[in-house]
């Protein structure tokens, strides 16, 4: 099969479409024929050399993928049939032909929804999910930040908060990026770039700020985010894409207000853990993404690249301009499509 790789850590340039062997599905996998993935901060780390897949992953990238069902391993309870249209959360083998997967770990697409619209859930979504109610604990009434807002973790989380009946808030770097979150759903949005923004939060927020902080920025932002966090706030990191490093009182100023920090990684959790999430997430989630539903969810892809153009699609996220999810098409098999 075919499966974007990597031989060193490097930039763009040292991606290409691979011939690697097929897996074959474990005791309780199922075995997916891959038609579209998606593109994440993880793939562009992983790339560089600075985040490895966990003990036991695949090192092939792509942290989510939509397809079919091909195969059922032994000892798979029954639930899924093939030819079963499916998406998953993966710790990496995403973006190739073929992938194994626990089933306990498999949602199913909505009937109304495309591969390609499928593949730009299971990552960001489940992320958005794990944030706000696993961690932060999410309450009706309650006011939410939520950093690059117009990413696909951002755009998911916005429509999850407003699912939870609370109020999301969002900061990005672009005013196309803010018209994009209002669409759907923030209730204020704020350019960090040109103002500043813990004070146009505690503007709208009559002073009191807010009670959840969903990071993904880190350093920059930390004396803002406090400014701007409620007391008894939830502060919660999962990323660091501007630094890890902090200079000043923040724990003085933390208890001041009684305020926690929490932090999460998703793709290093347990198996246990990841199928406990897709449960919750299938049960209370995945009905909105349907035709019908109220209030209804819905995907951004912000564009589409083919395997065979991965460099390219890293470089657009490099570039900081998407909108929602990148994602990737996978050839069918067989079909190689043009040199890289």
């Amino acid at each position: 099969m075919l499966a974007a790789y990597f031989d060193c850590p490097g930039g763009p340039e040292n991606l290409y479409m691979k011939e690697v062997m097929k897996p074959n599905p474990g005791e309780g996998e199922v075995l997916v024929k891959v038609f579209a993935s998606a593109l994440n901060r993880g793939d562009l780390l992983q790339r560089t050399g600075n985040y490895p897949p966990p003990k036991g992953a695949s090192d092939i990238l792509g942290l989510e993928a939509a397809g079919s069902v091909a195969e059922l391993g032994p000892g798979c309870s029954g639930r899924w049939r093939i030819g079963d249209a499916v998406m998953a959360l993966l710790p990496g083998g995403g973006q190739a032909q073929y992938v194994t997967v626990p089933e306990g770990l498999l949602m199913p697409i909505p009937k109304d929804m495309t591969f390609i619209q499928a593949a730009a859930i299971p990552e960001a979504w489940l992320t958005a999910f794990q944030l706000l109610h696993f961690v932060g604990k999410v309450q009706e009434g309650e006011r939410v930040l939520i950093h690059a807002g117009a990413s696909g973790v951002g755009m998911a989380a916005i429509q999850l908060v407003r699912l939870a009946k609370a109020i999301p808030i969002v900061t990005a770097g672009t005013q196309e990026k803010l018209e994009a979150t209002a669409k759907a759903g923030a209730a204020a949005g704020f350019n960090y770039k040109n103002e500043d923004f813990s004070e146009k939060v505690l503007e709208f927020t009559q002073g009191s700020g807010v009670d959840i902080i969903l990071d993904c920025v880190g350093a920059s932002h930390w004396e803002k985010n406090l400014n701007c966090l409620s007391t008894d706030g939830r502060w919660i990191i999962y990323g660091l894409l501007s630094g890890g490093e902090v200079h000043g009182d923040l724990l003085a100023r933390l208890v001041s207000k009684r305020a926690s920090i929490h932090t999460s990684l998703l793709r290093t959790r347990d198996k246990e853990y990841k199928e406990r999430l897709v449960r919750a997430f299938t049960e209370e989630v995945l009905p909105h993404f349907s035709g019908g539903a109220s209030p209804r969810l819905q995907p951004l892809v912000d564009s589409v690249h083919p395997l065979h153009a991965i460099a390219e699609a890293h470089r657009a996220m490099e570039e900081n301009k998407n909108i929602g999810k990148i994602v990737i098409e996978i050839p069918v098999c067989g079909k190689k499509g043009p040199p890289q």
